[in-house]
């Protein structure tokens, strides 16, 4: 498993919290990251999905962009890479976009394990047609010939997700 994606499911069960305050470990990511991210982010209530993102690479010393915060700025990130496990993915959304790490998948969607999907980091089922893009960060090699985690029946993660703000 990938160094980043051993973070992210270190992550399972983090969760915004609802008004005036915020989950000090969300503000610390931003902090980590630095820049203007670090100076500017102080709500959780601010979409977190790329911050998410940004956070269990730059734990490893990957790089990761300033434009972090943005969702569909991951489309850019990196290089373009098969679905494989701990792989980028970037979705498209009302108002928007997503970003989480490919875990699996069933015939309809990907299951993504990612930050901010309602209000907290957790698996979640994404519709394959909203995916705009794969990537793998540029200091490792993309995987060649990754096997997909198909995951058969019924699903434990639950409806399809259609807003992840």
């Amino acid at each position: 498993m990938q160094p980043w994606l051993k973070t992210a499911y270190s992550y399972i069960g983090e969760k915004e919290i609802p008004g005036a305050r915020s989950n000090p470990k969300i503000i610390q990511w931003a902090k980590n990251i630095g820049g203007w991210i670090g100076s500017w982010y102080k709500n959780d209530d601010v979409p977190w999905c790329g911050l998410f993102v940004a956070e269990c690479f730059n734990a490893h010393k990957f790089s990761v962009s300033q434009k972090s915060l943005s969702a569909l700025a991951w489309a850019n990130w990196g290089q373009k890479s098969p679905i494989a496990e701990g792989a980028v993915l970037v979705f498209k959304r009302n108002g928007g976009g997503h970003v989480g790490f490919y875990v699996g998948e069933d015939s309809s969607a990907f299951h993504v394990l990612g930050g901010n999907q309602s209000n907290s980091v957790s698996i979640t089922r994404i519709d394959k047609r909203r995916l705009v893009a794969v990537r793998w960060p540029k200091e490792v090699h993309p995987p060649v010939n990754a096997e997909r985690v198909i995951v058969g029946g019924k699903s434990n993660f639950g409806p399809l997700s259609h807003n992840e703000a």
